[in-house]
């Protein structure tokens, strides 16, 4: 199973140092996969991702992506990009840059759509209760999603907070879970 870590500044902070510090402890403290950098507030995002980026090849992180932008994931020679769900129509622009493309789902069908569009990956939520996110899908949804596409990469997502969620993922056919709270 691929751990997928999610930054936020509501836990990373904007501060370029104390983001840089806080990134290095959880890279240093947990095996993580695949790293993505999102921050849809943050005026500094150039000097923001410029450090995530040298902090994660620093700490050799493979899979390095960042959110929404694809403009920044090219200038910064990010791995990839993770689009939102209302960003479908930039899959292609995204994979004829070379780039990796997760997208995050909340349904069976936009998984569909975004393996047919190219996508290498997806995140799929809420798994759990989460703030302001909507009604949760569940732990049998994974399975029901793996079952019905296969050729993509399904990670759970969504109010991944605790060991016995992890625990819970793992008995599941998805191929990893992405948290934002979990690695902090």
């Amino acid at each position: 199973m691929k751990n997928y870590l999610i930054t936020d500044p509501k836990y990373y902070t904007n501060n370029p140092q104390t983001f840089g510090n806080t990134l290095s402890n959880v890279l240093q403290k947990h095996k993580i996969d695949y790293a993505c950098f999102r921050d849809k507030t943050s005026s500094n995002l150039d000097e923001l991702i410029k450090t995530f980026v040298n902090i994660c090849k620093k700490l050799d992180i493979n899979n390095i992506l960042i959110n929404s932008y694809i403009d920044l994931a090219i200038q910064y020679k990010a791995d990839g990009v993770h689009l939102t769900s209302s960003q479908f129509d930039e899959i292609a622009k995204a994979k004829d840059a070379g780039l990796f493309v997760m997208i995050s789902c909340h349904s069976i069908d936009e998984i569909k759509k975004a393996k047919s569009l190219g996508a290498d990956g997806v995140t799929y939520s809420p798994v759990f209760d989460t703030p302001d996110k909507g009604k949760t899908i569940g732990l049998e949804e994974i399975n029901k999603a793996k079952e019905e596409v296969s050729g993509i990469l399904i990670f759970a997502l969504g109010g991944i907070v605790t060991d016995e969620h992890i625990k819970s993922i793992h008995s599941t056919k998805a191929d990893g879970f992405a948290s934002i709270r979990y690695f902090v």
